[in-house]
């Protein structure tokens, strides 16, 4: 499984999310610290999900870095988020 799959998968089960992308952007920065010559460095998550409602932005975030710290202390360099609830639009 790669890491995006098991960013994927751990999202998918914690948030129900009603979208959800996983956009490894590791190509972005080749050369640059912290990249990893095979890649699954760098991701930018995109998620709509209910459990977010009520929630501030520093939460939500708090939230996913709690789901992925161990892929954020291992593999994963960098991981940028756009986390929404269906209230927000």
């Amino acid at each position: 499984m790669t890491i995006s799959d098991t960013i994927h998968r751990r999202l998918v089960e914690a948030l129900s999310p009603i979208h959800l992308e996983v956009i490894d952007e590791s190509h972005l920065h080749a050369g640059h610290s912290g990249a990893r010559p095979e890649g699954e460095t760098h991701f930018r998550v995109v998620a709509v999900s209910s459990v977010f409602d009520g929630q501030s932005r520093i939460g939500r975030q708090r939230q996913v870095y709690a789901l992925l710290n161990d892929l954020l202390e291992g593999p994963v360099h960098a991981l940028s988020l756009a986390l929404s609830s269906p209230e927000d639009s």
